[in-house]
């Protein structure tokens, strides 16, 4: 095998050539090329309309409350009036039937007598303008 004599040789030149200082400036001129960066501007107007929509939707919240638990609670005891509507017209049970039902125990525990003093019962005479239509019927 021959020995290499590569100093002696001639050497093959490569096809590109560089400026001289190319990389030394080199990142001088792509920062140049890069457009500026500008800060990112954050809008009030959009915070502040973010802020008026969460309190009304807070505010519709708290006022829907109430409305939907009104809705939700039905009424569990009847008014007396139709009470007495659906005995009187509905039912086929007369007195006779129920005290026939009732013990004699029972009879004597619904005929306890209510103490009540003048005054509270003037009182509520006064103040009730129905009676005279409880009265009447």
């Amino acid at each position: 095998m021959k020995t290499f004599k590569l100093e002696n040789e001639p050497k093959i030149q490569t096809g590109f050539k560089i400026p001289e200082n190319y990389f030394d400036d080199l990142s001088i001129k792509i920062m140049e090329q890069l457009p500026a960066s500008e800060p990112k501007v954050i809008s009030i107007f959009k915070k502040r309309k973010s802020l008026i929509l969460m309190a009304a939707a807070i505010l519709i919240l708290a006022l829907m409350i109430p409305i939907l638990n009104n809705l939700s609670t039905t009424k569990k005891e009847l008014d007396s009036t139709t009470l007495e509507n659906y005995i009187t017209y509905q039912s086929n049970v007369n007195q006779y039937d129920l005290i026939s039902v009732l013990e004699t125990e029972d009879i004597t525990n619904m005929n306890t007598s209510i103490v009540l003093e003048d005054q509270a019962v003037e009182d509520v005479l006064s103040t009730n303008s129905n009676l005279e239509n409880l009265i009447l019927e």
